[in-house]
């Protein structure tokens, strides 16, 4: 079992920044990737960005075209989080945030930017950018 806690989320104006962050406890050891994922009112949850570990170096990042040079992933081993640093924000970026994980070996051959990849999610954070 792998439990996740979000926080970082907040109102900003368009143009500005916030840092999500994703704590993990539990198995993580276990997990290969760990993923954002986005669920704006009224729409599917959307991917976001993972970051993915070839033994234990947690190199592999990839983005949603939406985000692409304006949102950051990075792991934090120390503090066992995973963290989205989320700049030049939209108004289209306003969603509720989560983080997600995979159950490691189970999981592989699975595609990483989708939903069914994850078996462990956090509550989710609130992201609401003003105009």
């Amino acid at each position: 079992q792998v439990n996740l806690v979000e926080s970082g989320g907040g109102l900003v104006q368009a143009g500005g920044s916030l840092r999500l962050s994703c704590a993990a406890s539990g198995r993580t050891s276990s997990v290969y990737s760990m993923g954002w994922f986005r669920q704006a009112p009224g729409k599917d949850r959307e991917y976001v960005a993972h970051i993915s570990r070839i033994g234990n170096m947690w190199t592999y990042k990839q983005y949603a075209d939406p985000v692409k040079g304006r949102f950051t992933i990075s792991r934090d081993n120390a503090r066992n989080t995973v963290d989205l640093q989320m700049n030049s924000l939209k108004p289209e970026d306003t969603a509720v945030y989560y983080c997600s994980a995979d159950r490691g070996q189970a999981s592989r051959g699975i595609d990483e930017t989708t939903a069914r990849r994850y078996a462990y999610w956090g509550q989710g954070t609130q992201v609401t950018v003003s105009a």
